[in-house]
């Protein structure tokens, strides 16, 4: 431990410059932060000619009837457009928000509020948690009408939303009374454990966060999940059967088998599995059921427990945990920076002890261009997971002997080009903004994947 912290110390001692320079950290955000949204502006336009093409890739010619892909074509540019004017009109939000010191004034508000409460600066874990719910809540309603309109006008449009009005605004206030009474416990503690251990609080964080998401697991399917759906035991028949006895085979240690009414807000479908090491749920939709075959969605379960097979989940767990690991030990250099503060607006006084909030927050914003290089390489690992379950869903046969799951890898196939077509998915992909935004290979890269891996075994058994 000891060794952990020298090392920590070091990186602390490279950056003090932070503590003393007067950087215009306000400017370095707002440009690299508008450098981030015209770079995935560009991506968009890079990506937008490809909706003009007027048959599929030939690897998908046979799959796909004409009036669909014209349909998908559609679906896709109607989301690109969306998506462009999104993502420019948030950056003009958050560039106002900065420009005006909004962050500054959300600080001060919070403290002005918990003064009618006769509470004072002293309580800084309160003011802080205040100031997180008025950034959260305020910043949140200048974004409410993209909400709506992706919800009520494109998905609409397309025929994929169910969500009444009446069941978005419950969705809404569920989702701002979870924030509330999960974010502020989990704000406190955080908070807490920065006063209590100082500068060496980066394991004692990692050890907090680690253990909130393991809590999370827990209660999210039996908490949180019933709020907004129905988690429905799947019904007997050949489906159940097939999974069941797949889960039983491979020794994966399955408590529950729900079907989810993905459907009361969207006919997109899907399915996914969660829980502890030894007991896990497995979820499938029910507009999945009703658009695929029982063992196409044996296939697609196939896929997901090569999953874990492999602990990719543990995995990519790890490589967040370096991830966080990462940040937490540059943040101490600038946990103490009035300079900072002081470049957003911040009062000298409040700058001169900064709030362990307002820093981390700001400290995050900084990293804005470098975490856009991180989703590039979590991209990239995800997509190599997606090929090894691909792998595994193909060499099922051999793993478990089972001549009745020769066609696996074609069962798999023919499963994926149901799940694009039925959800209208893009076909054509461009190569560098399926890098950027993607975690899954394209279907056409996956079918020829699957192919691939298909003749392998077969030169193997020769």
């Amino acid at each position: 431990m000891d060794l952990l912290h020298t090392q920590l110390s070091n990186i602390q001692r490279q950056l003090s410059f932070v503590s003393v320079d007067p950087i215009n950290w306000k400017l370095y955000v707002q440009a690299f932060s508008w450098a981030v949204t015209l770079f995935e502006s560009y991506l968009l336009l890079r990506q937008y000619p490809l909706y003009s093409k007027t048959e599929p890739p030939p690897a998908l010619a046979g799959h796909f009837d004409p009036e669909v892909f014209k349909k998908s074509q559609a679906y896709g540019k109607d989301k690109a457009k969306f998506a462009l004017f999104s993502g420019i009109y948030k950056q003009c939000i958050d560039s106002l928000m900065l420009h005006y010191g909004f962050y500054a004034w959300s600080w001060n508000a919070s403290g002005s509020l918990l003064a009618r409460f006769g509470y004072g600066a002293e309580y800084e874990i309160l003011q802080s948690i205040g100031f997180v719910f008025i950034l959260f809540f305020l910043s949140s309603i200048p974004t409410q009408p993209l909400s709506i309109y992706g919800t009520f006008v494109l998905e609409e449009k397309h025929g994929f939303n169910k969500t009444t009005p009446s069941l978005f605004v419950m969705d809404l206030l569920k989702s701002w009374g979870l924030a509330f009474v999960l974010g502020s416990p989990f704000l406190a503690i955080f908070l807490y454990i920065f006063k209590w251990a100082g500068d060496r609080f980066v394991p004692w964080l990692m050890g907090f966060m680690i253990s909130f998401q393991l809590i999370m697991v827990i209660i999210y399917p039996t908490v949180i999940q019933p709020m907004f759906n129905k988690l429905s035991p799947l019904a007997a028949g050949d489906l159940r059967n097939r999974i069941e006895t797949l889960a039983s085979k491979l020794h994966f240690p399955l408590k529950h088998l729900y079907e989810i009414d993905g459907s009361k807000r969207s006919s997109h479908s899907n399915a996914y599995f969660f829980g502890l090491p030894w007991s896990k749920h497995i979820v499938i939709f029910d507009t999945l059921i009703q658009q695929s075959k029982p063992e196409e969605v044996e296939a697609v379960l196939a896929h997901e427990l090569g999953h874990w097979y492999y602990l990719h989940p543990t995995k990519m767990m790890a490589v967040s945990q370096l991830h966080i690991f990462t940040i937490l030990a540059l943040f101490p250099a600038f946990l103490h920076a009035p300079p900072l503060l002081r470049s957003f607006d911040f009062s000298k006084a409040i700058s001169a002890q900064p709030p362990t909030i307002v820093a981390f927050l700001l400290f995050q914003m900084i990293l804005t261009p470098l975490e856009a290089f991180v989703s590039i390489g979590m991209n990239a690992i995800s997509r190599h997971f997606e090929w090894e379950a691909d792998r595994f869903a193909c060499e099922l046969q051999d793993k478990l002997k089972a001549e009745d799951m020769h066609d696996m890898g074609d069962r798999l196939g023919r499963a994926l080009i149901t799940l694009h077509v039925k959800n209208l998915s893009t076909v054509w992909v461009d190569w560098l903004y399926s890098a950027y935004h993607h975690s899954h290979p394209t279907l056409t890269e996956r079918l020829k994947g699957l192919e691939s891996f298909q003749s392998q075994r077969e030169k193997k058994k020769m």
